[in-house]
């Protein structure tokens, strides 16, 4: 049969085709690296594309298909991961000189439990240097486009995968969220992302950039498929201390479970924000509509220190990235400078041609809030203040059965718009922050457009491990607004 759009149709629907013979997976695979090789000239999605492999692996399930057998959920699904996830034979570059030649020689825990689910290997997605960004334009293998205009950001850091998903270039894609990178890159291409809660999902095989703060999550083209994903990811792995033993509930089940009664929390400080888009503002406020007519309550709340969170962030985040980054000395892999004349030298030199600007910029900040004389000034403060983000969010939850906010306080900028400014470009992540101080889960669903056809991405967040109702609200939404049914134009990369 022919593929028109495979954006059309959802991961379930996909695995009831495979199974009636109405496709077959190298069908499906051929049909998106064909897809890759029309489009990610323009939207440059992709560091490494693994056909070879994605040919080998869609022609292993057919086979199984047709000898009969039962198969594994994601059986036949070509999907994309974010280059910060080592893929065991596969470069892994974190969009970095320092890492360009490198090749894991292991699986993280995330994409081997998506290959035991018979996932099919598309290729591997750009991203901001090391995870450090929210536009994508940091990589050092040059910047990821939006695919509803190509001019504009695809957000960051995991730009790469939500532009895959948004362009159709893979059924879904895994992402990293540190600060917001799945949500808000999400929001900038009209995909769902979702971060699930700290410790949900294993980060053995994550390359660390702050190792209390990040999560691995879906990208997707509707609630339903993030439910899918998080399903297979999920669960408790001994090779990561911190991940939760709690059992891993039917997230497909909880989909369909009624939401009228349900409380819904308008974070007020979220609404009040510097900076926040009116037309952004709208559209929320139009979801949040959305959502009372579906029965739930609206329910005003305060978290006061929610927009704290950004400082509080820009001090813990580059302290850990400090510590974790330090092993990159040029001594055991990646990137070593050539000709050193002495070991200090070459360590120097090494990080120094090695790591990008805004990579150095967050480990000289991260350095000296961890230094002697500065470290009770910076970064114990940070942690106090984090306790009470989270204190807040306890409170709110009190009330409410979920909080409600914009996404983003912006649809997408253009290329450049804030690379004088660093300050500027962190603000793009003011809204999705505290979900990581706190380590709740978070979901971006699209919501709407702007008057330029860039679309607007609506964030729920729900309590810990409550991933069951956080994605029960956001479908109910999306099935109730249709809102990529119903979206003003066509994304410029059609």
């Amino acid at each position: 049969m022919g593929i028109a759009d495979s954006r059309e149709q959802g991961i379930a629907q996909w695995r009831q085709q495979l199974r009636n013979g109405d496709v077959s997976a190298r069908e499906l695979t051929e049909h998106h690296l064909a897809r890759i090789q029309a489009v990610d000239p323009t939207v440059h999605a992709y560091l490494e594309i693994t056909a070879e492999r994605a040919r080998a692996d869609a022609d292993h399930i057919d086979a199984r298909l047709a000898a009969g057998e039962d198969l594994p959920p994601l059986a036949g699904i070509p999907l994309a991961i974010k280059d910060n996830l080592c893929t065991k034979g596969v470069p892994t570059t974190c969009s970095s000189r320092m890492l360009e030649h490198f090749v894991p020689p292991y699986e993280s825990t995330v994409t081997d439990r998506l290959w035991q689910s018979g996932a099919v290997l598309l290729g591997k997605t750009n991203l901001d240097e090391f995870a450090m960004g929210s536009s994508t334009e940091t990589s050092a293998f040059g910047p990821s486009r939006n695919p509803w205009n190509p001019e504009r950001v695809p957000g960051g850091s995991s730009g790469g995968s939500a532009a895959a998903v948004a362009a159709g270039e893979c059924i879904a894609a895994l992402g990293s969220d540190t600060g917001g990178s799945i949500r808000q890159p999400a929001s900038f291409c009209g995909v769902v992302g979702l971060k699930p809660t700290y410790g949900r999902v294993s980060r053995y095989g994550l390359v660390a950039f702050a190792s209390s703060l990040d999560q691995v999550g879906p990208f997707t083209n509707s609630v339903a498929d993030a439910a899918e994903l998080l399903q297979v990811i999920a669960g408790a792995d001994p090779r990561d201390a911190t991940c939760l033993q709690a059992p891993v509930p039917d997230y497909v089940a909880a989909l369909d479970q009624p939401v009228a009664g349900l409380r819904v929390g308008m974070v007020r400080e979220c609404f009040e924000a510097e900076g926040l888009d009116p037309q952004v503002k709208a559209a929320v406020l139009a979801a949040a509509a959305q959502l009372e007519a579906l029965g739930c309550e609206l329910v005003d709340v305060s978290c006061p220190r929610f927009n704290d969170g950004i400082a509080t962030y820009y001090v813990i985040a580059p302290s850990e990235a400090s510590a974790n980054l330090a092993r990159y000395d040029g001594v055991k892999y990646g990137y070593r400078a050539p000709d050193a004349t002495s070991l200090a030298e070459m360590t120097a030199r090494s990080r120094a041609e090695g790591f990008g600007d805004e990579v150095q910029r967050r480990i000289l900040i991260g350095t000296y809030a961890l230094s002697a004389g500065y470290v009770d000034a910076y970064y114990k403060k940070a942690q106090q203040v984090r306790t009470l983000i989270r204190r807040d969010f306890d409170r709110a939850f009190e009330a409410v059965d979920v909080l409600l906010t914009p996404t983003s306080p912006t649809t997408a900028f253009g290329f450049g718009a804030h690379s004088d400014d660093p300050l500027a470009m962190y603000l793009a992540d003011l809204l999705t922050i505290p979900a990581n101080m706190a380590g709740l889960p978070a979901i971006n669903v699209p919501c709407g457009f702007d008057l330029e056809g860039l679309p607007i991405g609506l964030q729920l967040i729900t309590g810990v491990l409550e991933e069951p109702r956080l994605l029960q609200v956001a479908h109910h939404y999306e099935q109730a607004a249709q809102v990529m049914q119903a979206r003003p134009v066509a994304p410029l990369v059609p």
